[in-house]
């Protein structure tokens, strides 16, 4: 197969075509260079100069202020699970935690191990169609931070503003909306995000840190895991993702060429929007997140039967839809629609939803 289908997959996930084509075209060699991207010395001054373009792309799209450090790591938000912890909890403090979702719970998991974790609001009750009003939270002042997940990739929930957390510092998992729409970084002492939905391929996780933080992580950390070796050494303490940021250079220039976040949210909002519709002009399928915390990332619904959710993903393989399928946790439809999902797979899909309910409703 050589034409490109339609990718729903929560990620790894779709990139912009032009960026593809652009790294492409520099994957043999890199103009003026002679070696491939992948091969050039992280300590090079070609290197430097795509590491900056990655860097400075990322600030002025997020509006990231001075006094925060933007670091490209390794080993995902999961591994960030357990850095955010060792750092920043305590032995004799406590943290908040508000459950959303599948990765919240993940979180949650990995910080219990480090220190006192409270749970400072779950939806899990309810199935987590939804993300907690601010009267919901039972939050600590002297807590040493509350953790959110912005977007559960999983249940399809999203945030859509900041929850309430007075002086404690909010930290956030925004792997699966990251860039997706403009985010006050200054609300946030820390923001993580793999890069695999919007941002460019696995293996990097972005972290946007306020300096402030530093102060508070305690000596004696393995060094890999001490956030000061990667501020100190600007990312290059060992040998990073050097393709990975190099992609993500060529998405930040996508993303400020289609005018920004706040264009990318609009046209973001649009394709949501049309499937959503499609979910709910009808009994047949039925959407799994509350309306006002529908994410327009990830959209999750449900079929009749569990044998008629196998049959629409797989149905819609054939036609060129293809990674569907609910998470194997939940099961269910999910239609991941990234930044870079076009609109014409979206219309593709909300046709093959209405055919699919005239020979199965």
């Amino acid at each position: 197969m050589t034409e490109r289908i339609h990718n729903f997959s929560a990620g790894p996930a779709v990139l912009p075509v032009s960026v593809l084509e652009e790294a492409q075209r520099d994957m043999l060699s890199l103009p003026g260079v002679g070696m491939s991207v992948m091969e050039i010395s992280h300590r090079s001054k070609t290197f430097d100069e795509i590491f900056e373009r990655a860097d400075s792309g990322l600030r002025k799209l997020l509006g990231v202020p001075d006094n925060y450090h933007v670091l490209f790591l390794q080993g995902g938000a999961s591994l960030q699970f357990s850095m955010v912890p060792m750092n920043f909890l305590p032995a004799e403090g406590s943290a908040d935690y508000i459950i959303t979702g599948s990765w919240g719970k993940k979180a949650l998991k990995e910080g219990k191990r480090a220190g006192a974790v409270n749970v400072a609001a779950t939806t899990a009750d309810g199935g987590f169609t939804r993300v907690p009003a601010n009267e919901e939270l039972k939050l600590d002042p002297k807590a040493s931070y509350v953790h959110v997940t912005t977007n559960e990739t999983i249940e399809g929930v999203e945030w859509k503003q900041e929850p309430e957390v007075g002086g404690v510092p909010l930290f956030a998992d925004a792997s699966s909306d990251i860039l997706s729409h403009p985010i006050p970084v200054e609300k946030y002492a820390l923001i993580y995000a793999g890069a695999q939905k919007n941002m460019g391929p696995s293996g990097v996780t972005l972290v946007i840190m306020r300096d402030d933080l530093l102060k508070r992580i305690p000596d004696g950390l393995h060094t890999m895991l001490d956030y000061r070796t990667h501020v100190d050494n600007k990312s290059l303490y060992n040998t990073p993702n050097t393709w990975g940021i190099y992609i993500i250079s060529l998405v930040c220039k996508w993303l400020l060429d289609k005018g920004g976040l706040e264009a990318m949210h609009r046209e973001n909002e649009k394709k949501a929007q049309l499937i959503y519709d499609a979910i709910d002009s009808t009994g047949f399928y039925r959407g799994h997140a509350d309306h006002d915390s529908r994410s327009i990332m990830n959209v999750t619904f449900r079929l009749p039967s569990e044998e008629l959710e196998k049959k629409f993903a797989s149905e819609a393989t054939t036609q060129g839809l293809d990674g569907l399928k609910g998470h194997r946790s939940v099961g269910g439809i999910r239609a991941s629609i990234y930044n870079a999902f076009p609109v014409d797979g979206v219309q593709a899909l909300v046709g093959f939803m209405k055919e699919f309910e005239k020979k199965n409703g």
